[in-house]
């Protein structure tokens, strides 16, 4: 039980909860741990959520796979991250995805009463729950806003001026790579490739592996309205 808290402490439902009083929620809920091997799925596309998932350890990726077999990794979740907080209590509570375990994985199951149970125990339990909602929100708000545009340059643009919002460097570091950059932007690697050197070229950007340098912040801006 201590390491079950002890994840659960650096997790975004818990936080600034102490670990007694952790401890002593779960006492009052009812939830399910499963193990998963490397490569088993957790959840296919359309099937029933009924719970929310916290990942104790392991990694897990959330696919989608297409009519042609080509599969997409959306997210990718480590120790301490949660999953369907957004679906477990829609209409249509099925998942949008498939979840696979992509290392051996423990997962927490929590059912959606439990969920309620907790918010009414716990304001802070709630607190926490509204936050994680409220974000997941505005993330698709900026996903939606990136596919909007109908051009890869402006894709880039206004995915580089978001994270120089959040980051507030020229200097923007990414913990993924191009092909997981293409994915979030919904283009094909190759075409995002040649349209950053293009941009390198024009002297808008530079860029080094993981690591991205706005050059010109107004040359940026101008790739929106051009």
């Amino acid at each position: 039980m201590d390491k079950i808290v002890e994840v659960l402490n650096k997790c975004v439902l818990f936080k600034g909860i102490p670990n007694n009083e952790i401890a002593k929620s779960l006492e009052s809920i009812n939830y399910e741990i499963s193990n998963f091997k490397k490569n088993e799925i957790i959840a296919i596309e359309e099937e029933e959520c009924i719970s929310l998932g916290i990942i104790l350890d392991g990694l897990v990726e959330i696919q989608k796979t297409f009519p042609s077999g080509n599969i997409v990794t959306l997210s990718r979740f480590k120790s301490g991250n949660i999953f369907g907080e957004a679906i477990v209590f829609s209409k249509k509570h099925v998942y949008p995805a498939t979840i696979v375990s992509i290392d051996n994985s423990k997962i927490m199951f929590i059912h959606k009463n439990d969920i309620i149970n907790l918010c009414s125990i716990s304001d802070k339990f709630l607190g926490n729950f509204m936050t994680i909602l409220s974000d997941r929100i505005l993330m698709l708000n900026s996903k939606i806003k990136i596919l909007s545009h109908e051009t890869i340059r402006k894709k880039i643009a206004n995915f580089l001026l978001d994270e120089y919002s959040k980051q507030n460097n020229n200097f923007l570091q990414f913990s993924y790579g191009r092909k997981k950059m293409a994915e979030v932007l919904n283009v094909p690697r190759p075409s995002l490739s040649r349209e950053l050197i293009k941009m390198r070229d024009e002297e808008i950007i530079d860029f080094d592996k993981n690591v991205i340098k706005i050059v010109d912040v107004e040359l940026l801006e101008g790739c929106l309205i051009n």
